[in-house]
């Protein structure tokens, strides 16, 4: 990282620089906890692994204090400087800072109002002895000369896929070869860490492919790119499932990933003595034993499907499934269909069963936050993920650590603006749903999706064309129900109503990541670490007390040398730098004393 030629005369680079000079020479001194009175009383810091080993929010200045004091020792921040000219919208100044800790080189992004920080992120880059190999370190790949013993690049590949977890074994094992689970992998191997990544379906991708026929990504292109390899420039805005799977096959062979297909963990279990473990798998009927130092469950940000015990499932004569287990509406014409939930799946698979001709009713427990795919991308994510922003100069790792600079506690204030202008703009969709009879809300304090998704991790449809469909009668509605009981030929809701139906659909979610860990591990292990996803925002699913951050995702756990990765698409591509540092830190031998380490509330 390079800094750029900063303007002299430009003030809002002046208070930036100020503020900066003024950090680096307190840290610097024999009492850096005085630091925290260069934020405002209420102010933030957040730290991504560069001084606490930690995804870590300190709220207010004694928190601050606090890390400051027990982390500075050890860091030995130095080398402070403002990147480039600093902006000021609104009385808010905004920067963004290098820096050097002992043993990495960092990046952070400042916001400052009145002289004092508001927010100040900061997030470690590269660990100064063990750069990625890319860029001027990038491997020659020819060997000149003469040499006997020469071997080739595809004798190299082959002789590691022989080894690896056989003759030698990997430092981290990954479980869960979805999109998080791959880039992740990527971001390993460029650390040169051995790594095998693990899954039980044939194929990268297969987990998209297998899904209902009419899936695509709801997030736009500019907010999905995995690490080091962007889609390309011709890639649609919403990628088809199929599409999504190719591309995943396709960047596990370029990246040169160990990727095992067809292969399921039957046990996992952690030695003290050894600092290890002892995994059990299953490789297309071969039985192996593992033995990573660092295990890794990807299994993105959901659990075991949730399938609800409803009286009389076991009579129903139709067919019934859970909605991951959906594959689409073409058998289905004609037939009397009943979708439990109103979420993303479950519009998504009302829309295609009243594609092929079937008669659909959705069951709408409780209200859903809707939100049309325009008024997201142009009202929502515009600033950062859109062809516009890249015309603007940002690119995807700037917009990522902008969106992260946000500390999830003021988060809601940035968010309710931009939704009410999303409610006033689309006032007559929304009344259209309404007179229909369907539930909706933009969250329990207006913040809308995001902070639902952070929050619960689910409860919002981004409408990419069934709310129409709802609005108009031809998905048929029953809101402010559930059923409540299963018979050989139909449905009894909650409200005494009957319905036929000959398929039911389960969309009903998927219980914490942790339920993976108790199917994997123990139940003993899952309870140590505690519930995944959720902030303590002790809104609806998601019980207090605060947090801060993320429960359990991509930082240390209470079980040593176990991790959780996932997310969307987005999540998965920023927070994997992170947590691939701190696993390449550990293989080396680094020191990594985690402040803050997550108390457990919640067990599941």
């Amino acid at each position: 990282m390079t800094n750029t030629a900063l303007t002299a005369t430009h003030q809002p680079t002046l208070d930036a620089v100020a503020w900066v000079e003024t950090l680096a020479a307190t840290l610097s001194s024999t009492s850096p906890a005085d630091a925290a009175s260069l934020f405002e009383e209420d102010g933030y810091w957040r730290d991504l692994v560069a001084f606490t080993w930690n995804i870590k929010t300190m709220e207010g200045r004694d928190a601050i204090s606090d890390m400051l004091t027990a982390t500075m020792a050890d860091a030995a921040p130095s080398n402070w400087q403002v990147e480039e000219d600093a902006t000021e919208t609104d009385g808010v100044v905004e920067a963004w800072i290098t820096f050097e800790t002992q043993i990495a080189k960092g990046r952070g992004y400042l916001r400052l109002r009145d002289g004092l920080a508001w927010t100040f992120l900061t997030t470690m880059t590269e660990l100064k002895d063990f750069p990625e190999k890319r860029n001027k370190l990038r491997p020659k790949g020819a060997e000149h000369g003469a040499n006997k013993n020469r071997q080739t690049w595809l004798e190299k590949r082959q002789h590691e896929e022989a080894s690896l977890g056989y003759t030698e074994q990997p430092y981290c094992l990954i479980i869960g070869g979805g999109q998080g689970g791959i880039g992740l992998g990527a971001r390993l191997r460029q650390l040169e860490v051995p790594t095998i990544v693990i899954d039980a379906l044939p194929k990268p991708g297969d987990t998209w492919r297998n899904r209902y026929k009419s899936l695509s990504l709801h997030d736009p292109i500019w907010y999905d790119h995995m690490p080091y390899l962007p889609f390309p420039e011709n890639w649609p805005v919403f990628t088809p499932k199929d599409k999504v799977g190719d591309w995943l096959e396709m960047y596990t062979k370029v990246m040169e990933l160990n990727y095992w297909g067809s292969t399921r963990c039957t046990h996992a279990k952690y030695d003290e003595d050894k600092q290890e473990w002892t995994v059990e798998v299953d490789r297309n009927g071969e039985k192996l034993t593992l033995h990573p130092k660092q295990l890794v469950l990807a299994t993105g940000m959901s659990g075991i499907p949730n399938m609800p015990d409803i009286p009389g499932m076991d009579t129903f004569e139709g067919e019934q499934h859970h909605s991951s287990q959906h594959p689409g509406g073409e058998a289905y014409k004609g037939k009397k269909c009943i979708v439990l939930g109103a979420n993303n799946s479950a519009h998504d698979i009302c829309c295609a069963l009243w594609e092929n001709d079937a008669d659909v009713t959705m069951i709408q427990r409780s209200s859903t936050h809707i939100i049309k795919s325009d008024s997201l991308m142009e009202l929502v994510l515009g600033g950062l993920y859109s062809e516009e922003a890249v015309e603007n100069g940002m690119t995807t790792y700037k917009a990522d650590l902008t969106f992260g600079s946000v500390p999830f506690k003021i988060m809601p204030q940035f968010h309710i603006p931009a939704y009410k202008a999303v409610a006033e703009r689309d006032a007559e969709f929304y009344q259209r749903l309404t007179d229909a009879g369907f539930l909706l809300d933009f969250g329990e304090d207006g913040s809308g999706l995001f902070m639902k998704y952070l929050r619960r991790g689910s409860g919002y449809y981004i409408d990419v064309g069934a709310s129409d469909l709802v609005a108009d009668g031809e998905i048929k509605l029953k809101s402010g129900v559930s059923i409540a009981e299963i018979k050989p030929k139909s449905v009894v809701l909650t409200d005494g109503t009957e319905l036929e139906a000959d398929l039911i659909v389960y969309a009903t979610g998927f219980g914490s990541m942790n339920g993976w860990a108790a199917k994997i591990i123990s139940q003993e292990v899952a309870d140590k670490v505690g519930k995944c996803w959720g902030l303590g925002s002790d809104t609806a699913k998601d019980p207090g007390p605060w947090e801060g951050e993320l429960r359990n995702m991509w930082k240390p756990t209470q079980q040593e040398a176990l991790w959780f990765h996932g997310g969307n698409l987005h999540q998965s591509r920023h927070y994997s730098q992170y947590l691939s540092l701190q696993i390449k830190a550990r293989m080396e031998g680094i020191d990594t004393p985690v402040y803050g380490l997550q108390e457990v509330h919640h067990l599941s």
